[in-house]
């Protein structure tokens, strides 16, 4: 009988690659037999009892006592603890295809349906859009992106200047006093827009309406709602 060669039992194979990976010399060995030996560190328990001086001929002299007393209240209901929650809200990111001068369409609120034009980001990550509201109505507001749906239009508003007044502070409304007493069947007070709203809305369509009558049809397209016909579908449509 010819003698065993000696050698390593996980030879290379021509391509260069072990014959026997990581996980079949683990089995041919039986290594998942050998227990490894871990020094596993005891920390010593915090006592819970401690001893002291008593005064008094006839108390012992020591008396063994908790270290924390327990606690004399007890409710009669069971009060869940609030689970502490260090997670902060992040303003989302924006989607890659909404840029400055995207052409947009709101699918919510009560203005969905019509086209907006992108602004910028706020930062809470909502967007800032406007119609121009001269075109199809839509003032100066802002819209969750998860509501718009991003059209392949673009308007070049580089130029445009967008204040830095517009911000989530510029949008919240003051909370209305409540009336006293029944006001069921009166009339609700008509919203008043201020005027400064109106300012900054005219100094912005000012800018947007040149850019949008200089794209042939831009401006019939910002104006008309977007609806599907029977035998259309979103998936099979380029917007």
């Amino acid at each position: 009988m010819a003698a065993r060669k000696s050698g390593p039992r996980n030879k290379t194979i021509p391509s260069g690659v072990a014959r026997y990976s990581r996980s079949q010399i683990y089995q041919k060995k039986a290594l998942y037999k050998v227990k490894k030996a871990t020094d596993k560190k005891t920390t010593p328990a915090a006592a819970t009892t401690k001893t002291v001086q008593v005064k008094g001929a006839k108390n012992g002299g020591t008396r063994v006592v908790a270290v924390q007393n327990a606690s004399k209240f007890y409710p009669v209901v069971d009060v869940p603890k609030p689970v502490a929650n260090h997670k902060h809200a992040k303003a989302a990111t924006l989607r890659a295809s909404i840029t400055p001068g995207t052409v947009l369409v709101l699918l919510a609120g009560p203005h969905r349906g019509k086209r907006v034009v992108f602004l910028k980001q706020l930062p809470s990550g909502l967007l800032l859009v406007t119609g121009p509201f001269k075109i199809n109505g839509v003032p100066i507001k802002r819209v969750n992106q998860a509501y718009v749906l991003a059209t392949s239009t673009k308007i070049d508003i580089s130029k445009v200047n967008v204040d830095a007044k517009f911000t989530d502070a510029y949008f919240k409304v003051a909370e209305a006093a409540k009336p006293a007493g029944i006001t069921e069947g009166a009339e609700k007070p008509k919203k008043v827009v201020a005027d400064g709203r109106k300012a900054d809305q005219k100094a912005v369509d000012a800018q947007l309406l040149p850019l949008v009558k200089g794209v042939p049809h831009l401006s019939a397209y910002l104006s008309t709602f977007f609806t599907l016909t029977k035998g259309q579908f979103p998936h099979a449509l380029k917007f």
